[in-house]
Order: C-alpha cells, then sequence, then structure tokens
C-alpha cells in the first residue's frame, strides 16, 4: 500500500467543465440581479484565474447553490418582440445560443466573451431586423446553413478554421427575414474600437 496522500476538494484543481458550471452560476446570479455587471465581470477573472477548488469557492460562496452542471446539449434561448437582444463585454458564451427575434435588433458582441468551446452553434430566427456578430480576431465562421428571405447575410471574416487554430470555430445556422445578418471582426478607426 503507497503512503500517497489524497488532496483536500480544496486543494484539487478545477477542469473546464467546472469553469464552465461556475459561469453559468454567475450568469444566472446577474440575470437575477444578485450581481451588477462589474461584479460579474471581477468574478469571471477570478475563476479564469483558479487553478484549484479552494481557489474558485470564494467567487460563488455568498451565492445559491449551482444549477446542475452545464452539458453538451445545454442550449440558451435569448427571445425578442420589438425590443433589442444584446451580449458584449465579458459573457459566457453556450455551446449553443438560439436567438428568436422580430422586429428587433440583436448584437452579439463574442471579442471579449469567454468561450469554453471550440465550435459555437449559433441558430437564428429573426424577422424584421438587424443581427451583428462580432468575432474576436482569427475566429472563424460558416453561414451556409442561413436561410435568407428578402434580406441578406454577410460574412466578412473567413469561413474555414485555419490549419492547427485554437480560436473558435462560429457555425450559424436558422433563418432571417425581410432583415440582414453580417458576420464580421472589430472594426477600428483611431482610437475607436466596435
Amino acid at each position: 500500500m503507497s503512503g500517497d496522500v489524497v488532496p483536500s476538494r480544496r486543494e484539487m484543481r478545477i477542469s473546464d467543465a467546472d469553469r464552465e458550471s461556475v459561469f453559468a452560476q454567475l450568469n444566472a446570479a446577474v440575470g437575477e440581479g444578485r450581481l451588477t455587471l462589474p461584479e460579474f465581470e471581477d468574478r469571471v477573472d477570478g475563476v479564469l484565474r483558479a487553478r484549484t477548488y479552494g481557489e474558485m469557492e470564494p467567487f460563488v460562496a455568498d451565492l445559491p447553490a449551482a444549477a446542475p452542471a452545464v452539458t453538451p446539449g445545454d442550449v440558451v434561448e435569448l427571445n425578442s418582440h420589438a425590443g433589442q437582444i444584446r451580449r458584449t463585454g465579458r459573457w459566457a458564451v453556450p455551446r449553443r445560443l438560439v436567438v428568436r427575434s422580430m422586429a428587433g435588433s440583436v448584437k452579439l458582441d463574442l471579442r471579449h466573451a469567454v468561450i469554453s468551446h471550440p465550435v459555437v452553434e449559433i441558430e437564428l430566427s429573426t424577422q424584421a431586423g438587424s443581427t451583428v456578430i462580432v468575432l474576436p480576431r482569427e475566429a472563424t465562421a460558416n453561414i451556409d446553413q442561413v436561410t435568407t428571405s428578402a434580406g441578406t447575410a454577410s460574412l466578412k471574416v473567413p469561413s474555414v478554421p485555419w490549419p492547427g487554430s485554437t480560436a473558435p470555430h462560429i457555425v450559424i445556422t436558422g433563418s432571417t427575414a425581410a432583415g440582414t445578418l453580417l458576420v464580421r471582426y472589430e472594426r477600428r478607426f483611431w482610437r475607436w474600437r466596435w
């Protein structure tokens, strides 16, 4: 029998799935009004730096128990009617995102988002509005499975990942009617970025 010491849970290293579960818990806390956006951003940064359960615990200690861990089949849905859907700054991107919008605008800014999956699927169902998806540099996207009706779908980034690239690949599916879809990188002019 070896004399190896089994580390306590607090000393055990956390996995990507553990971080993903905590990101989901923090996202829920923002949605419920328990955390402000600056608090959320600080905690996400802390969780990204954490290596063990003990280092990660302080960022969720004052929040309700976590929901079940995120699984590969989990989907987040965003819905709007004559309104705006916006995700910018530091936010956790799920494996699959379903976006439904009628007579409104959608902006998904992934430049500073936490993307834990190599491939992310975004399913669109938009009508009479504009959709803009801004990708981090070197990310790629595919819009071949998007159906347009009385509208346009424009891809301003490469559609195929570079060999050996670890940047995320975004697969966009679904439909847009009487509206526009634009997938692009960050625009720059002088000191402005958008």
